[in-house]
């Protein structure tokens, strides 16, 4: 497998056209404000998702932790964060946040982030429809080097799925799909450590499905491309609709909520476990 090749040339680019974007926010309505932040949103995941790979290719091909900021972990040790503590405190606080994280410790936190000396810019960690104040609103996905879940690891190494392709996984090449491997989410605010998906037992939300961008969020995948997810179920779209943690989802109610549900589950691990009880085609 060959990862994509982001040149110097396309994240300057990149930068200009979000520049540009930004200055037209307050030159338009309402829905077109909507949409130029959900254009703004996808670049800053398509750079980060550059420099994600970038990160991998100056790194003998190991992934950078992405794991945010919650101090030492064995399956981590000696890998630098992709970014520091940047949330809210107690970050399970209801919406607004009760202490907010001190803008320039926010910014400390991202320039001494790993992924810093390949983005060089703060303004690209956040979505500019995100919480405000917070200058991370994305997360790195529990399977792609985040914090190793339960049944995906034994000791500190990862552990392989049914298919036998790795679930958690150190290196780009470990990734068995790379175009449906979810590395970035825009979760609208920063959280600690990565964004929470269960493997095995129970089949609900953790972190909550967040409702960015009419309906869906950002994504982006280990092959480099960004996509606009929208989600199907209602549920998921209602519940995801507030920008605050909240206790996790019961199980999802509708087809369309299981769906939902399975792309981030199977995106995140790279395959579906043998007891999900849903998979594409069923009502």
């Amino acid at each position: 497998m060959t990862k994509p090749l982001i040149g110097r040339k396309d994240t300057l680019a990149a930068g200009l056209c979000t520049v540009l974007l930004l200055a037209l926010l307050g030159a338009v309505g309402t829905g077109g404000r909507e949409r130029a932040k959900r254009v703004v949103c996808m670049m800053n995941v398509q750079r980060l998702t550059a420099a994600w790979l970038s990160y991998a290719t100056d790194n003998d091909d190991r992934l950078v932790n992405g794991a945010a900021g919650i101090g030492y972990m064995p399956t981590h040790a000696g890998e630098k964060f992709w970014v520091g503590r940047c949330w809210a405190e107690p970050y399970n606080w209801p919406c607004p946040p009760a202490v907010q994280w001190p803008v320039a410790e926010q910014i400390l936190s991202i320039k001494n982030g790993a992924l810093w000396s390949h983005t060089g810019e703060t303004k690209v960690y956040a979505c500019p429809g995100g919480r405000f104040g917070e200058m991370v609103t994305y997360a790195i996905m529990d399977g792609v080097n985040g914090l190793a879940r339960a049944g995906t690891y034994s000791g500190t190494a990862p552990r392989e799925g049914p298919d036998g392709s790795l679930l958690w996984v150190k290196k780009w090449t470990q990734i068995a799909r790379s175009g449906e491997r979810l590395v970035f989410i825009d979760q609208g605010y920063a959280t600690p450590d990565s964004f929470a998906v269960y493997w095995d037992s129970q089949y609900k939300w953790w972190d909550d499905p967040p409702t960015r961008h009419n309906g869906g969020t950002v994504v982006s995948f280990a092959d480099g491309h960004v996509a606009d997810h929208k989600w199907k179920g209602r549920v998921t779209a209602s519940y995801g609709s507030v920008v605050s943690w909240k206790p996790p989802l019961p199980q999802p109610w509708s087809s369309g909520d299981w769906e939902d549900l399975h792309f981030v589950h199977n995106g995140c691990w790279g395959q579906t476990h043998p007891s999900f009880p849903w998979r594409p085609g069923d009502d």
